[in-house]
């Protein structure tokens, strides 16, 4: 997959990376900032479109068939883009009612999330006022109503406090334990270390590294998780 933005000189975001994510395992795109991370991403959720290459999620064409990867992915990113005014009851029923949920299979699944992630003490208060990690957890249940097969962070415990990162960790090992595809970026090596299975490293657009977990561990050459990554990086 590529990706090119045009302005007064062609910025290549994403150049020519490729990699598969298997279902009931999580894969770790990792990056700094700025090494196209979250334009990947955006891509396979269908929000940008590939100036070249070819996207499959669920066995679906990102770009023939959009609709049908929509149906089958959950997105979520540190940016929750909640609507102040609804509550989290009210803003979880707007995205199912969007998805097409029958009502009784739409209050299961939101009981469920709702007592995984903790929401029923503050799910009747207008998410304006809530806090950012309530916030969070609602973007969340949103992302989860439909129960998508592939699960896709975009740095998700970004600016969160432990307990919701660790809820939204313990979230991401459940997807994995019910046999969902999970892809998500990160900075933070010790997420790395606590949940992927599969990792692939980018810097500047390129991809420098993907393979298993263990396989990296075996090719470092620095003491730590984190200096093998930047050596790497700084070698790019």
């Amino acid at each position: 997959m590529g990706e090119k933005f045009r302005n007064a000189a062609t910025l290549t975001a994403v150049d020519g990376i490729s990699f598969e994510c298997a279902p009931g395992r999580v894969f770790g795109l990792l990056g700094p900032n700025g090494a196209g991370k979250t334009t990947t991403l955006r891509m396979v959720a269908t929000m940008l479109k590939p100036s070249a290459g070819e996207i499959s999620v669920a066995g679906f064409d990102t770009q023939a068939e959009p609709r049908e990867v929509r149906s089958r992915i959950g997105f979520m990113t540190a940016q929750t883009a909640l609507y102040d005014r609804l509550t989290p009851a009210e803003m979880v029923k707007y995205m199912a009612d969007l998805y097409g949920i029958e009502n009784d299979r739409f209050q299961k699944r939101k009981e469920e999330l709702f007592r995984v992630l903790g929401i029923s003490t503050f799910a009747s208060r207008r998410i304006g006022r809530l806090s950012s990690g309530m916030k969070q957890k609602t973007s969340i249940a949103r992302t989860l109503i439909h129960d998508p097969e592939v699960m896709v962070f975009d740095e998700p415990t970004s600016g969160l406090d432990v307990m919701t990162s660790r809820a939204i960790i313990n979230l991401i090992r459940s997807c994995k334990d019910e046999g969902k595809t999970v892809l998500f970026s990160t900075h933070r090596m010790g997420e790395v270390k606590l949940l992927c299975d599969d990792i692939a490293i980018i810097h500047e657009g390129k991809l420098y590294f993907n393979g298993t977990l263990e396989e990296f561990e075996a090719q470092m050459t620095q003491e730590s998780f984190e200096d093998e990554f930047i050596h790497l990086v700084g070698e790019a």
